[in-house]
């Protein structure tokens, strides 16, 4: 398992202790994988500098004179995750705007996986990183770092800030097979319907009484609640098969045995090949569900 200082050293060249931050691009919707990443880099930023980000935003509410009234000299941290390209755009023209708008510091791109499917894209975001002064780089996976190092700036492998959370405690399992599958736009084909008897879940729906606020505090809280959603949610089975990256972190923070297919363009499969994990990968639903089987409990 990561720990926390591994997670943490590469970091220690923008924050020292008592050092002012920004931390922003705040996941503003239910999906629990981007919540549990935003936790973990609040945990690795706050061992190196002892304190929280003095300015929060999500793309959508960034204030540049308000960030540089909280924060006049520290670093601006982007929230890391799987938007850096062209699948989710908004994350990336706010990824954009900031490198064209924030030069007077140092910016840095927390651990993401890069794909562009249009290289018009990919070409136009490297162009804005070659102009900035000083930009730094993340990522989470090989092929990630491959393209990255085509990029003018500073690159670096390391895994994913989730990780930080650490061993989570586990209640009792409801059900023999659990399956958290995507809903979204990286869902791809497994050639084949999920087992009747498998329950059949997603977690793109918050529960009710989400705490409010845009405050830095709320916005944690509002983190904290949805990762304890997703942790509930994949509890409920003595084995999982997802094909969510997050539901495979999760579910070996959890210690639950699990099987996982991957995305439409193969992201998992490249975390897991950077990161090994005691996860069993598969590449159809039949072969999911007969790997899941052998990992039940004899009964």
């Amino acid at each position: 398992m990561t720990n926390l200082a591994a997670l943490a050293a590469p970091y220690r060249a923008h924050v020292a202790p008592g050092q002012a931050y920004a931390l922003v691009d705040f996941p503003d919707h239910a999906n629990v994988g981007d919540s549990a990443i935003w936790l973990g880099e609040l945990a690795i930023l706050r061992a190196l500098t002892g304190c929280g980000p003095v300015y929060v935003s999500t793309w959508h509410d960034f204030d540049l004179d308000a960030f540089r009234r909280a924060c006049p000299t520290g670093p601006l941290f982007l929230h890391g995750g799987g938007n850096l390209g062209d699948i989710w755009p908004h994350h990336q023209r706010f990824r954009e705007a900031v490198l064209a708008e924030v030069r007077d510091r140092p910016v840095v791109q927390l651990p993401q996986s890069i794909h562009f499917r249009d290289p018009a894209r990919a070409a136009r975001f490297a162009a804005l990183v070659a102009d900035h002064p000083d930009f730094t780089l993340y990522v989470r996976d090989a092929r990630s770092l491959a393209l990255a190092n085509r990029f003018a700036c500073p690159t670096h492998l390391v895994p994913d800030s989730a990780m930080a959370l650490g061993p989570q405690p586990r209640g009792e399992p409801e059900v023999p097979l659990l399956m958290l599958l995507r809903s979204d736009d990286e869902r791809r084909d497994h050639g084949g319907p999920p087992p009747a008897q498998a329950r059949v879940v997603d977690w793109l729906e918050d529960d009710a009484g989400m705490p409010a606020g845009t405050t830095p505090a709320a916005r944690e809280a509002q983190a904290r609640a949805r990762v304890a959603r997703g942790l509930r949610l994949l509890g409920q089975g003595e084995v999982v098969v997802t094909d969510r990256l997050h539901g495979s972190i999760l579910a070996g923070l959890l210690a639950i045995p699990h099987v996982v297919l991957d995305n439409d363009y193969g992201k998992i499969a490249a975390y897991l090949a950077a990161w090994p994990s005691p996860a069993l990968t598969a590449t159809t639903m039949a072969q999911a569900v007969e790997l899941a089987g052998r990992l039940l409990p004899a009964r």
